[in-house]
């Protein structure tokens, strides 16, 4: 993490409406699980990314500032956009990383809320004449994962298997989208296509999700 304001932010939002949060894999059905607001209809959550060092590169140090403006903001839960477990993921239910890089470092009690997290599925919240947040795993839009998998490795070796994920994940969010009646509807994945810079963003995940966004 290089540097705090680059990979973490807060959102506090208020609506006067009821906040829902649906899990959408690619290639299953609809799950749908109700977050509810607080008693004056807000909602307030953190987002962050790229985290699972256990506790280097400036981890702690985030974890701990997360803490303190969790507890200001009254957090609601956490977004976690990807890449929650470095270098190779989780092995197993008892793998000692999941320890070292998350539940040893988020120890504020403000962070022991619902975390909803990046990782090969597609997630939307929201609800109704309010706002919806669409979660969608982008790795199968990035060519270089594919084309130069080293030192990262990817089961989907052949192009047509890459494709078929691509084009279910577009055709999920897609179809979210539309059925959405939310007044706001944002888009969250681990590869950004957007970014507030206009030179930044990740070229094969804009090429892939412009057409559904």
């Amino acid at each position: 993490m290089a540097s705090f304001s680059h990979h973490f932010s807060s959102m506090h939002l208020v609506w006067m409406a009821c906040f829902h949060v649906y899990v959408l894999c690619a290639l299953a059905e609809l799950q749908r699980f109700e977050q509810p607001a607080k008693e004056d209809g807000s909602i307030s959550f953190l987002v962050v990314g790229d985290w699972g060092r256990k506790g280097n590169y400036n981890q702690s140090n985030v974890a701990f500032q997360m803490g303190r403006i969790g507890e200001e903001l009254n957090i609601d839960f956490v977004v976690s956009t990807g890449d929650n477990f470095y270098e190779d993921g989780l092995r197993s239910i008892n793998d000692p990383v999941f320890e070292k890089s998350f539940s040893k470092i988020y120890t504020a009690k403000s962070l022991q809320k619902q975390w909803y997290s990046v990782s090969r599925q597609t997630m939307t919240t929201g609800g109704i004449n309010c706002w919806s947040l669409f979660f969608i795993d982008t790795t199968p839009f990035v060519d270089k994962y594919f084309l130069k998998p080293e030192p990262h490795h990817y089961e989907l070796e052949r192009s047509e298997a890459k494709a078929a994920l691509s084009f279910n994940l577009l055709k999920d969010l897609e179809s979210a989208l539309q059925d959405s009646a939310a007044n706001w509807k944002i888009v969250v994945g681990q590869s950004y296509y957007q970014k507030h810079w206009p030179s930044w963003g990740n070229k094969g995940a804009k090429e892939a999700a412009s057409p559904a966004t």
